[in-house]
């Protein structure tokens, strides 16, 4: 096993530092995706957060940002090659111009992905809200960390596994994760505690196992993702004094090949007020692709996301073939069988 120093953790960029040992480089070669973060509202206030989500946050995308993304996607639509728009929050539907957007994406023959936490689905205003996802054919990527109700309230708060179990199961009624219908409903599993996840396909099976012979719920994909060492993970890293022990497994199981696979290289993060990053971990630790940076002393996520360039400002040339922001917290995305919003990228 590889020793890693870690004593300038904070401080040194031992991504950038792996991937020039390895004669390698990372350079967003096509934009594919567009990962757009429409507030930072959500009903939930989960622990392994990295946008640090909750109700209290204010944080949201105004109509306006949303109609100059649209003509941004309009004025550059031969040339794009855009084939996807990533919808995040927060709670994505909780938004007041959610639905008006989903609109205007499918109505320009966009893939859209909702990143539904599920238990938004149950709350009185959104009663409807399934129905309207079925309609304009959305895809739904569904936290379920665990198929376990234990490992999920833990993560998550009392009472989601069940609430969650109860969307799905409405979810599948509409025709969402059942053979034929093209409603793609996919589950994400993040790792309760400070493990890297397990193999994807053997916890698919686990999964798609457990919730069909208890709730008779199908789903069709199962994504693994690990939990990034920034915000709420971090904070619980740090108070369990595991931050450094963490940092070395996701470092230590570091795979060059997984380099290749990784999102930022097709993808560009957008927030809530339309600034661009090279990814949504990117966004959450104010490293934007042009503005102010974590290290300016001066500078918020408010300040950062105000002042930085926005995605108008920019032609798609100027997001292709440029050098992508790295730190520390790029390990999580290529250690082991690697991760990324879709799942793992290889076989660890």
């Amino acid at each position: 096993m590889t020793t890693v120093n870690l004593p300038q953790l904070d401080a040194d960029d031992h991504f950038a530092a792996r991937l020039r040992d390895d004669g390698q480089s990372l350079r967003r070669s096509q934009l594919t995706t567009l990962q757009i973060n429409v507030g930072k509202m959500c009903n939930l206030a989960c622990h392994h957060c990295h946008v640090e989500a909750g109700p209290n946050r204010t944080e949201i995308m105004t109509w306006q940002t949303m109609a100059r993304i649209l003509d941004w996607i309009d004025a550059h639509a031969e040339s794009l090659g855009l084939q996807t728009i990533d919808l995040t929050g927060g709670a994505p539907e909780m938004n007041p111009h959610f639905r008006e957007l989903v609109h205007e994406l499918t109505a320009r023959g966009l893939h859209v992905i909702d990143r539904c936490n599920l238990t938004i689905l149950l709350q009185p205003d959104y009663h409807d809200m399934i129905d309207f996802l079925a309609a304009h054919r959305v895809e739904i990527i569904a936290s379920l960390p665990c198929y376990l109700e234990d490992n999920v309230d833990q993560q998550r708060g009392r009472g989601v596994y069940h609430e969650s179990i109860d969307i799905l199961q409405q979810l599948n009624a509409v025709g969402y994760g059942k053979p034929g219908t093209g409603l793609a409903l996919n589950l994400v599993y993040n790792p309760v505690g400070y493990g890297l996840p397990g193999d994807q396909a053997s916890l698919e099976r686990d999964y798609k196992k457990y919730l069909a012979d208890h709730f008779d719920i199908t789903f069709d994909h199962l994504f693994t993702i690990t939990n990034m060492p920034i915000k709420r993970f971090e904070h619980a890293l740090r108070r369990d004094g595991q931050y450094d022990a963490y940092m070395e497994k996701i470092m230590t199981a570091h795979r060059g090949e997984n380099v290749d696979g990784v999102m930022c290289r097709s993808l560009v993060s957008i927030g809530w007020q339309g600034s661009v990053y090279d990814c949504d971990f990117n966004q959450m630790l104010l490293m934007p692709l042009d503005g102010p940076g974590k290290n300016d002393a001066m500078a918020d996520e408010h300040a950062i996301e105000n002042t930085s360039r926005k995605l108008w400002d920019y032609t798609p040339a100027q997001l292709l073939n440029r050098a992508i922001a790295t730190d520390n917290h790029c390990f999580g995305c290529t250690a082991g069988a690697g991760s990324s919003c879709g799942g793992a990228l290889g076989s660890a």
